[in-house]
């Protein structure tokens, strides 16, 4: 099955490669470096390195820290870090800096791998969460390189697709040295689609782990202060289409009852902010954007984060904050990082990338979570009003931290003997 995979993948390139151009009409750095996505690449870079894959800005802010540690237990080791966003390899780029080598992933091919592979010669490969790519984890095979899945996540669903296509999985998934799984639940998923059981294990979410520097609170206060004239702040984050609508009805809703309201949206992805402000101008809401480098004057009714990468900041300069993807079918994205700045945080009813998780925030009120518009706008009344309601929130999310961290010692434990 292998076979036929890799003849569909290489026959699609080409068309891949034209909608990266098309999707650089708007964002012009999806034409960049796109040879790197083929294997390519115009400089020389280290060998013999330590690689890690994080497929986007998520979790390249999960392996942040994990990098970090290794760099000052290793500092003369080299570091490879592949993305397969334009978001996550600006993230890559902004933190890590040139202490690191970065590239894209290359395509699911035989040549591009055998090219990548020759170029980094990595002794190591580290894949966040859950990307599987047969071609990629056969070389890996062929070379006898260390393969690990970590923080590894498989929600029920991508488990039945994946079983689906079971001859193509298995074989896959032969080449993995170890999976470190974030719950119980994702370490049965991936021993369901067909890895071996004493190959995974549970070791934690490195999110759990990331503690915010006091420079970035220092910054959200001072955000706060001076960039949002002390208003209470609604931040809507990760937001995703058909999403800010609903969510602006609210803000026009709440405004009513809360004047000194400021709605704070943060789309999920870039290419989405100008359809976001047009949005909003639709409304005839008093609008700023953050690249302007304006003030929120009184009237101000939203600012737009089209940045990337500030997410953790803005957190912190928020009185309270609701977290998206989860109001439609996506999924949710992460609760632990407004969670970690002490921001008291809300979600909607659809949080099944994150199930396990969901369950024991509600449980511990550490979160709220709305099934309906008009619960979220009943929530945030009554947290406004109540400020003793918001404290026992940010405390019992701090709680709820401390008890599920260890991830990071987990993962450095199982990686050691590698390095």
């Amino acid at each position: 099955m292998k076979i036929i995979y890799t003849l569909i993948f290489t026959l699609l390139t080409p068309f891949i490669l034209l909608r990266l151009y098309w999707k650089g009409i708007k964002t012009p750095a999806y034409r960049q470096r796109w040879q790197e996505r083929l294997g390519v690449y115009n400089q020389k870079h280290p060998k013999n390195t330590l690689w890690f894959h994080a497929v986007s800005l998520g979790e390249a802010e999960a392996v942040f820290p994990l990098i970090k540690q290794l760099q000052s237990a290793y500092p003369q080791q080299s570091i490879l870090v592949t993305t397969t966003t334009v978001t996550g390899s600006s993230r890559i780029q902004s933190v890590l800096g040139s202490t690191v080598s970065h590239v894209y992933l290359p395509y699911d091919t035989p040549c591009a791998l055998q090219r990548f592979f020759g170029h980094f010669q990595p002794k190591i490969a580290v894949i966040m969460e859950k990307e599987m790519w047969p071609n990629l984890f056969s070389e890996c095979g062929k070379r006898k390189l260390p393969l690990f899945i970590i923080n590894a996540r498989l929600s029920e669903k991508s488990a039945h697709h994946y079983k689906k296509i079971s001859r193509l999985v298995h074989p896959t998934l032969r080449n993995v040295t170890h999976i470190l799984a974030q719950t119980e639940e994702d370490r049965q998923h991936f021993i369901h689609i067909g890895a071996a059981q004493n190959k995974v294990t549970v070791s934690g979410n490195l999110k759990f782990d990331i503690t915010p520097s006091k420079s970035l609170l220092a910054q959200g206060k001072s955000l706060k202060d001076t960039l949002f004239n002390k208003r209470f702040v609604w931040v809507v984050a990760s937001t995703h289409k058909g999403e800010e609508a609903r969510l602006i009805n609210c803000y026009q809703s709440l405004k009513k009852t809360i004047p000194e309201l400021l709605l704070l949206l943060v789309p999920r992805h870039p290419e989405r902010f100008s359809e976001v402000k047009a949005l909003v101008n639709e409304k005839k809401l008093q609008l700023v954007m953050r690249s302007s480098h304006q003030n929120c004057s009184p009237e101000t009714d939203v600012y737009i984060a089209d940045t990337v990468g500030e997410l953790k900041m803005l957190y912190a300069a928020a009185d309270i904050c609701f977290v998206g993807g989860s109001l439609l079918p996506v999924g949710g994205h992460n609760i632990l990082e407004p969670l970690s700045v002490g921001t008291p945080t809300l979600f909607g009813s659809y949080m099944f990338n994150f199930k396990e998780i969901t369950a024991h925030v509600i449980a511990q009120k550490a979160c709220i979570q709305c099934k309906t518009e008009d619960e979220v706008v009943l929530n945030i009344k009554n947290l406004y009003k109540n400020k003793p309601d918001r404290e026992l929130l940010t405390q019992n999310g701090h709680s709820f931290l401390q008890k599920n961290t260890g991830a990071m010692k987990s993962t450095l434990q199982t990686l050691s003997p590698y390095l």
